[in-house]
């Protein structure tokens, strides 16, 4: 407040080295620029911050946290700126002269011009209103009114020819004079001089005020000091009094240099006039108090003083003439009245001119403070909810990330153990069925021929016959199992995982992961797997060498010693002299042992075991001769005929019931055996299979989860990213909205009438007084 009122007690004065004194004109000069430059830097701030709510209300990240009301509002604040800025341009001081006819009014206003600029004195009473204004031209010209044309003109004596001529002027009609400014120094201060018709000249005195009087700042009434104040002089400024609120009214008395022939009676006609005008002023207009009245009225002599002044500024004394006893007196009373004529219109310009328009730039100010308040205080919530959002989802992604790590880890131990288990199940089944596989064989009807065609047919219907029923005994056995299994397992996963899980998917997971029955595949393949199957139909007798042999020895080493039997005999015969060639050397009696002579060497214990049984078999023949002879000496031929006849019965009847159904049933009981060898092969193959694709489909539910988890993870690191470019934006909102509502217009009233205007940007003071 101090620093405020420093800048408020400071009166800015400027030489006016054309009149060699200091003028209070350039007060409203210098009030004018510099207001003017405030309302631009003001025009600018509101532009600024128009453009400022029209981005913000634009940018849909920010979620409107300025309204189209908001941008609508300042913009409007900007037009009307823009306006009072053009209207500032033009303002200037007004001064408009009152009184009867031939008063005196235009050769008040030319003494103060220095120089005659109104045409006045006898044959010139003006016949309506003058408005004389400076222009930087070097001619003088001037427009009536409803027209632009800029008429010529050089003299006061054209001037008054012009206006006397023109016969469209009346009295309620405006004629601008423009002189040059280099002419007359008082026009260089934006002091515009109003000069009337006479009061007592028309009733049109209401439409005068609105024309030519709501805007003048200071009103001088010229009476005549010869006679009083006229009723038609005062009835004009209580109509004055009545539309504005306390004017500034000035009273000039002229053609004071006429007491100059009656020096006794001067004291007492001043006096008198005095009192009537203090009364008028105070009692009847009751614009100023009785202590100031007395410095609003004055005694002049204008003729005298713009004759003097006339005289000085052609470099002739200005006391030269006929000039009446006292002029000094009254030259000191005019100048006196111009000062304080100057210093009043120019406090009252400002005040009239400037404030109205001030107190308007600062309710827009307050305005806009109050929009940028309410931008920097949604700003600031939507950032704080925007930390904290961020602050959850980042949280959240941690959660994400971690729960699938340890997710992914107890899964991927639970896929292995139902894994396992289902190995073991299939393992355990498929070894029971391979068990039970003679019960699929005999379940097999169809017709059976021993021919070539018939057989091969026969066996590839047996063999997917066989595939088939085991398939189905082992669903039978497996599959309602494992599909509980698989089914808890993949609920489970989405149990656990549907936190994890996007919010869209978590309303549809039925569809990511539909409910089926899952069923194992058991791909025996038995038609590869028995392929080489080679059945032995023909007939053997039960009791023949190769029966006893097969039945002592097994299948396999059966067919081993029958082979090295066969050696044997083959090497126990003559060898055969070699034909000899032309080419050959000296025949070989003995044949290179050819490959299965040699395998059979390998198979030394084989023929151990073979030359065991047949040793054994020998020593039993030699028992059974000996026995023979005895009994052959005991009972006699009859028992041996009877026990040939028993043999050669049992061979009879072996051959009598080796039917197609008994090939068959050999056919049969050698598939089981060779498939039974065959299929036990494979269990572990088949149950690993199995067990692979529980695996893969519980795998194939577990990555499908995870796809979407990741999901949720590219969404979550979306979100946060956008969130941080919306923290960011909200940041800048908040910052430029912080800086925007520092701005302040303040229209503060200075001392001795001063006025200041202040606008604190950033730190930055501009203050005029």
């Amino acid at each position: 407040k101090s620093s405020v009122s420093k800048l408020c007690k400071v009166k800015v004065k400027v030489k006016n080295s054309a009149r060699g004194e200091f003028s209070p004109l350039k007060h409203f000069v210098v009030a004018k620029k510099k207001i003017s430059d405030v309302f631009d830097q003001l025009l600018g701030y509101v532009n600024e911050t128009s453009e400022f709510v029209e981005k913000t209300c634009t940018n849909k990240a920010l979620e409107n946290i300025a309204s189209e009301d908001q941008k609508l509002e300042i913009q409007a604040y900007a037009d009307k700126l823009t306006i009072i800025k053009e209207v500032l341009a033009r303002r200037h001081m007004k001064v408009a002269f009152f009184g009867r006819t031939s008063n005196g009014k235009s050769t008040v206003v030319n003494a103060m011009l220095r120089d005659r600029v109104l045409p006045s004195g006898i044959g010139h009473t003006t016949n309506c209103f003058l408005s004389v204004e400076g222009t930087d031209d070097d001619k003088a010209f001037l427009k009536t009114e409803g027209s632009d044309e800029e008429k010529s003109i050089k003299t006061v004596n054209q001037l008054a020819h012009a206006l006397h001529m023109d016969e469209s002027l009346d009295a309620g009609c405006l004629v601008r004079v423009f002189w040059p400014k280099t002419k007359c120094a008082l026009l260089r201060d934006d002091l515009v001089l109003v000069d009337s018709p006479g009061t007592d000249v028309t009733s049109q005195l209401d439409s005068w005020i609105d024309k030519f009087c709501l805007d003048a700042d200071v009103f001088v009434l010229v009476a005549n000091s010869e006679s009083t104040l006229m009723n038609t002089e005062k009835h004009f400024f209580h109509k004055v009094n009545e539309r504005l609120s306390k004017p500034n009214i000035f009273i000039l008395n002229n053609r004071w240099d006429a007491s100059a022939n009656e020096p006794e009676y001067m004291e007492d006609v001043r006096k008198q006039h005095t009192d009537r005008c203090v009364n008028f002023l105070v009692e009847e207009l009751k614009v100023v108090d009785r202590e100031q009245a007395p410095n609003r009225i004055f005694f002049v002599s204008a003729k005298e003083v713009l004759n003097s002044r006339m005289q000085r500024a052609q470099g002739m004394p200005e006391t030269g003439g006929a000039l009446a006893e006292g002029f000094q007196e009254r030259l000191k009373e005019f100048q006196n009245f111009e000062r304080r004529f100057e210093e009043c219109i120019s406090q009252s310009a400002v005040k009239t001119k400037f404030e109205q328009h001030t107190i308007r730039a600062k309710q827009i100010t307050e305005k806009v403070k109050s929009i940028m308040d309410a931008i920097n205080i949604e700003a600031a919530e939507k950032r704080v909810a925007a930390l904290e959002d961020r602050e959850y989802q980042m949280d959240r992604l941690e959660f994400v990330k971690n729960q699938l790590n340890l997710l992914i880890d107890d899964i991927k131990k639970k896929i292995k153990a139902i894994s396992e288990d289902v190995e073991s199940k299939v393992s355990n089944a498929m070894g029971e069925e391979i068990c039970r596989l003679h019960v699929i064989v005999e379940e097999f009807h169809t017709d059976f021929h021993p021919s070539t065609h018939v057989l091969k047919l026969y066996k590839s219907e047996l063999l997917s016959h066989v595939e088939e029923g085991m398939g189905k005994n082992l669903a039978f056995r497996c599959s309602d199992a494992v599909n509980a299994s698989v089914q808890s397992s993949q609920q489970y996963m989405i149990e656990s995982m549907l936190p994890l899980l996007p919010s869209a998917v978590q309303g549809q997971i039925h569809m990511l992961v539909p409910s089926r029955k899952f069923d194992l595949s058991y791909d025996l393949n038995c038609a590869t797997l028995c392929s080489d199957f080679q059945e032995n139909i023909e007939f053997q007798f039960s009791l023949g060498w190769t029966a006893l042999v097969h039945r002592f020895l097994g299948s396999v080493n059966a067919q081993k010693a029958l082979k090295l039997m066969d050696q044997s005999l083959q090497t126990s015969r003559p060898a055969l002299p070699l034909a000899r060639t032309p080419s050959s050397g000296p025949p070989s009696t003995t044949a290179p042992p050819n490959q299965e002579t040699a395998l059979m060497t390998q198979e030394d214990l084989m023929v151990a075991m073979a030359t065991n049984v047949a040793s054994l078999t020998s020593r039993t023949s030699m028992s059974v001769i000996v026995v023979g002879g005895v009994v052959w000496r005991t009972v006699g031929w009859r028992l041996i005929a009877l026990s040939a006849s028993l043999y050669g019965l049992l061979y009879l009847y072996e051959r009598l019931t080796w039917t197609t159904k008994a090939k068959e049933r050999t056919l049969k009981r050698q598939f089981v055996d060779y498939a039974t060898e065959k299929l036990q092969l494979i269990v572990s193959f088949t149950s690993a299979n199995c067990s692979h694709q529980v695996q893969q489909e519980m795998a194939t539910t577990f990555a499908r989860l995870c796809q979407q988890v990741d999901q949720t993870q590219t969404e979550l690191e979306a979100e946060i990213h956008r969130l941080t470019a919306k923290i960011d934006q909200l940041e800048m909102v908040q910052s430029h909205s912080k800086s925007l509502r520092s701005v302040q217009l303040l229209f503060l009233r200075g001392a001795g009438g001063g006025y200041c205007w202040k606008v604190f940007t950033n730190a930055d003071v501009f203050a005029l007084v």
